[in-house]
């Protein structure tokens, strides 16, 4: 029983806490924090990590995490990569690589009248809230931060599709962030999944399938090509 605890503790952590930094592994530019969507496919290593270090060819450090949120008050799961705040660890990267907010929507409000949730991630005019603040921070420690947006449904059944409306309010308050500093790029997905195609998504037609993650990776590496400099 205790093996198997252990077992399950491990692959708990593999999923959840992403990568470790080590002093080795701070010689990497780039450091990728955030939620599922940011996950997905890791064990089959086809990851938007793992695509974005092909792609890019320079190590990405991965630290996302499954469900995690901006707004996240439980200390020890918290610390553990649940708080996508507390993924980051402090490190001469050039460029933090993130997105969330989406479980904030689906477990804090049901996505359902998640006006006050967008409000206390983002303000309207893009300057105040926990996504502000993070950036804030991330920039302070001298990166560039591109923040990425999230998949779109292809129009098909999805238990998170009513997530729509306030995912597009998100986006249009991040372009305000974006606006005010040429430091932060905000790489929008709301229209990378074309109508009726399922296979941008895995059979939750929620999470990205490995295409999924690789066209993620290819908007976030064109970003950063653009910008590095």
């Amino acid at each position: 029983m205790i093996r198997v605890l252990l077992a399950f503790c491990s692959l708990f952590f593999l999923l959840s806490c992403g990568e470790v930094v080590t002093e080795s592994d701070k010689g990497a530019r780039i450091y990728l924090m955030g939620d599922s969507m940011m996950a997905a496919n890791r064990t089959s290593g086809r990851s938007v990590g793992v695509a974005l270090e092909r792609q890019l060819r320079e190590p990405v450090l991965d630290r996302s995490v499954y469900a995690a949120r901006i707004i996240y008050g439980l200390p020890i799961s918290g610390a553990a990569g649940l708080s996508i705040p507390a993924q980051y660890r402090e490190g001469d990267w050039d460029w933090v690589v993130l997105n969330g907010g989406g479980n904030d929507l689906v477990f804090g409000c049901a996505c359902g009248q998640c006006n006050a949730m967008v409000d206390r991630l983002i303000s309207k005019d893009g300057r105040a809230g926990r996504i502000p603040d993070l950036v804030n921070r991330l920039r302070k420690g001298g990166a560039k931060v591109v923040w990425s947006g999230y998949l779109r449904n292809p129009g098909l059944f999805t238990p998170v599709r009513p997530c729509k409306v306030y995912g597009d309010e998100l986006d249009r308050r991040l372009a305000r962030l974006d606006a005010l500093d040429p430091g932060m790029i905000f790489v929008p997905m709301s229209d990378l999944v074309p109508e009726g195609d399922p296979s941008l998504h895995q059979q939750d037609l929620i999470h990205p399938s490995p295409k999924g993650s690789a066209a993620i990776a290819a908007r976030i590496a064109a970003a950063i090509r653009a910008n590095d400099g």
